[in-house]
């Protein structure tokens, strides 16, 4: 099981009373949220291995050379939070440190790398596995890995993590039209705003999808741009040709890198803490209470 950390903890802090707070007052609803969710995923999917994945730069230099755009919206102003920061509410950044030292106190496999987000880990730890794997994410980019074949498939969380939207293939297909690999085409070509992704105008979901049924990938797609007999509406080849530029990078920037140099690490899921003073002196500084001992008792069993 592969966690998008970052994507659940969001979650966890919108989902979760702010009211819910450590003995000083500092609120460690996103915290205690994540403990939850993941004594909820262990709870009912009882994974062997887990590993929490981390966004160690959530806006790779490497992507933004490409597409400028990448990102860009959620970059806070320079003067107020330094370059290139990403705006997050300002009682979650406190929090995400604490969620940092919780987990390692744990023993639960806490991985990331230099220039990469959390989704770049996912894409090549799936790719190394061996058995079935299990993406827990609420970030659709991620369907692009699904694949029945290798019996990976995403739980996209609905309502908390207790309602679970599985994506396999067949799930993906019904929904979008498209397989695992169709979907990241689908989305560099409807675009995506959150992500700063432009997409091509006029292009939607739908019609996406249609124009992958018709010629299966983005070569074809172009090929049938320079075919005069293929049969594009002249607004859909217009608009095509004008996104060369874009369509020529688009792919490298929104697929999941699969080849990341990650650290070593165990992925087993622990049924004691790894440090239990560390984790003691922890939850009684932020009021874990309840959250923490779920947990525990969850990996105990």
């Amino acid at each position: 099981m592969l966690l998008d950390t970052a994507s659940l903890y969001f979650r966890a802090y919108y989902g979760v009373p702010d009211s819910v707070r450590a003995p000083d007052g500092t609120p460690v609803n996103a915290v205690r949220g994540l403990l939850d969710f993941i004594a909820r995923l262990v709870q009912d999917h009882g994974p062997d291995d887990l590993v929490a994945c981390m966004d160690f730069d959530w806006r790779p230099q490497w992507r933004v050379e490409l597409i400028p755009s990448y990102k860009a919206h959620r970059v806070a102003e320079e003067a107020e939070t330094g370059p290139d920061a990403e705006e997050v509410p300002d009682t979650l950044s406190p929090q995400v440190p604490v969620i940092d030292e919780v987990l390692d106190a744990l023993g639960i496999a806490r991985v990331g790398a230099a220039g990469y987000e959390a989704d770049d880990v996912i894409g090549t730890l799936t790719g190394r596995a061996a058995g079935p794997v299990d993406i827990v994410t609420g970030d659709r980019d991620l369907f692009q890995l699904v694949d029945d074949a290798r019996r990976v498939r995403v739980l996209y969380p609905l309502k908390g993590v207790g309602t679970l939207g599985v994506f396999d293939g067949e799930a993906l297909r019904a929904k979008y039209g498209v397989d695992g690999p169709g979907y990241a085409t689908l989305a560099l070509l409807r675009g995506d705003p959150s992500d700063g992704l432009p997409g091509v105008p006029g292009v939607g979901e739908k019609t996406a999808g249609k124009l992958l049924d018709a010629y299966g990938d983005l070569p074809g797609i172009m090929a049938a741009v320079d075919d005069p007999a293929s049969k594009l509406t002249p607004a859909q080849r217009r608009r095509l040709d004008e996104a060369r530029p874009y369509l020529a990078v688009a792919p490298t920037v929104v697929r999941v890198a699969d080849d990341v140099r990650l650290p070593d690490f165990d992925p087993a899921l622990p049924s004691e803490p790894r440090d239990p003073r560390a984790l003691e002196a922890l939850a009684a500084r932020w009021g874990l209470g309840g959250s923490l001992d779920r947990l525990l008792a969850t990996l105990a069993r």
